[in-house]
C-alpha cells in the first residue's frame, strides 16, 4: 500500500516525542481510583434515591443535561464499560481492591448471556466478563461468555453476511447494520480461541469483510447505518444516523472503524484489514475540520464548526487504536505520537475536576446530536477508552 502521511503541524510533537509512560499514566491513573472511588458513593446515592437495587440499575452511562448521574439497567448498550474501568484499575494497580469491586460490578450483568435482543454483547459482555476473564480466569466466566457469544451470533444473516445490529425502527430499516458492530466482532474472534470452534471466527471475518465491502466511501470515510435487504443481500439504505447528515463522516463512527479492522488485523493478519485501518486513519487526520489538538467535532462535516460540540470519545478510541496499531506498521512511531498527542491534550484540557461530574474521568462526549441525546457530557466509553489507551501506552513504553 502506497504510504500515507499524516500531516499535522509540528509544534505539536515536540513535547510528547520521547515522554515516557510514567508520568502522565500514573497521574491518571491515580486520579481515575480517586474518580471511581468517588463514583461509587454516587452510584448508591441514586440508587437510593430511586429505591432501585444493584441489579435493576448496575452501570453509570453519562450526566445528563440538568446534571444529573444517568444509570442504566443491564440491557443497556453502555452496562458493560463500568465494570471495564473496574477492571483496568486492578490490571494497573495489583490492588484487590479493585479486583473485588470489578466482580462486584460485572456479576450484576450475568443474565446477559442469554440476550438475544442486540449486536452490542461485545459492549457489555466482552467489556465486563472478557477483561474479566482475561485477568482472572474461572471457568464460571469462560461459561457465560460462550453463551454470550452463542447469543450474539445468533444475530447472523449469512444471505447477508452480517450481524443485524438493531431492531429498531422497522419502518425505516430491514437488516440495519452499524459501524459500531466492528467492536463486538473481537468477542467473537475470542470465543473461537476459548473454545476451539471456528464458527464464531468465520462470522467475524465475514462480518468484517462485508463492512469493508459496503461502508466505506472513496475517502475512507464511513456511512454509520447500511440497511440490507434479508432476501438478496443487497444494500438498500447507506445512512448516518447519529452523525450531521447521511452523507457526513460522523467522528465516533469513523473512530470504531479504525479499531475495528485494527483489532481484525491482530486476529487475522489479514492485511486487507491493516489497510483499511492506516486509510481511515489518513482521513481523520488529513481532514481539515480536524482540530489542532486533535479532539474531534461530533461530526467532521457540521455545519456550525468551530461552533460545534466535541467528542472525546471519538479521541480516545481512536487514541487506544493507534496504539495497537503503531505496532503493526514501519511508521508506528508517527501515530504512537499523535496517541501521545491525544492523551496529553484529554488530560490537559478534558479532565473533570477532582471529585465532580459524579465519578466521570472526561467531559466533552457527544452521543446523539441529532436527537439532543447526551450532548457535551460526560459518557462511560470515552473515559473507558481512555484507560484502556493509557494501559496500552503503559505497556509500550515498558518495553
Amino acid at each position: 500500500m502506497k504510504k500515507v502521511w499524516l500531516l499535522l503541524p509540528l509544534f505539536l510533537f515536540g513535547s510528547c516525542a520521547g515522554n515516557k509512560s510514567g508520568d502522565i499514566v500514573k497521574e491518571n491513573f491515580d486520579f481515575a481510583g480517586k474518580q471511581l472511588k468517588f463514583a461509587f458513593t454516587e452510584v448508591e446515592r441514586v440508587r437510593a434515591e430511586l429505591g432501585k437495587t444493584p441489579e435493576e440499575l448496575p452501570s453509570p452511562r453519562n450526566i445528563q443535561a440538568d446534571d444529573s448521574l444517568r444509570l442504566v439497567r443491564a440491557k443497556d448498550w453502555c452496562s458493560g464499560f463500568f465494570p471495564g474501568e473496574l477492571w483496568y484499575m486492578y490490571e494497573y494497580t495489583k490492588d484487590d481492591y479493585w479486583k473485588e469491586k470489578a466482580i462486584e460490578y460485572t456479576n450484576l450483568l450475568e443474565p446477559l448471556k442469554s440476550y438475544k435482543g442486540t449486536h452490542d454483547l461485545g459492549f457489555m459482555m466482552y467489556c465486563s466478563f472478557g477483561n474479566g476473564y482475561r485477568l482472572n480466569p474461572t471457568e464460571h466466566y469462560r461459561e457465560v461468555l460462550i453463551e454470550g457469544a452463542n447469543s450474539l451470533i445468533s444475530r447472523f444473516n449469512p444471505t447477508v453476511g452480517c450481524i443485524r445490529s438493531w431492531d429498531h425502527n422497522g419502518d425505516k430499516w430491514q437488516f440495519p447494520v452499524i459501524i459500531d458492530n466492528m467492536m463486538n466482532l473481537e468477542f467473537l474472534f475470542w470465543a473461537s480461541k476459548i473454545s476451539g470452534d471456528p464458527v464464531y471466527r468465520n462470522i467475524a471475518i465475514k462480518h468484517a469483510d462485508t463492512t469493508l465491502k459496503n461502508h466505506f466511501r472513496n475517502d475512507n470515510s464511513s456511512y454509520h447505518v447500511i440497511d440490507y435487504d434479508t432476501i438478496t443481500g443487497d444494500v438498500r439504505n447507506k445512512h448516518t444516523h447519529q452523525g450531521y447528515a447521511h452523507e457526513s463522516a460522523w467522528a465516533r463512527g469513523q473512530a470504531w472503524g479504525l479499531y475495528g479492522y485494527v483489532m481484525c488485523y491482530r486476529e487475522t493478519k489479514d492485511k486487507r484489514y491493516l489497510d483499511q485501518a492506516e486509510k481511515i486513519a489518513a482521513f481523520i487526520f488529513n481532514h481539515p475540520n480536524l482540530p489542532e489538538d486533535l479532539i474531534p467535532y461530533w461530526d467532521f462535516n457540521a455545519p456550525e464548526i468551530p461552533n460545534e460540540p466535541r467528542d472525546v470519545s471519538a479521541s480516545t478510541i481512536t487514541a487506544s487504536a493507534l496504539y495497537e496499531l503503531s505496532g503493526y506498521v514501519n511508521n508506528g512511531q508517527e501515530y504512537k505520537e499523535k496517541a501521545d498527542i491525544i492523551l496529553k491534550n484529554l488530560t490537559k484540557s478534558y479532565r473533570v475536576p477532582l471529585h465532580g461530574q459524579h465519578g466521570f474521568l472526561l467531559n466533552s462526549s457527544t452521543g446523539h446530536k441529532p436527537h439532543g441525546s447526551e450532548i457535551n457530557v460526560p459518557i462511560v466509553y470515552a473515559d473507558y477508552y481512555y484507560i484502556e489507551a493509557l494501559m496500552r501506552k503503559n505497556k509500550i513504553d515498558k518495553k
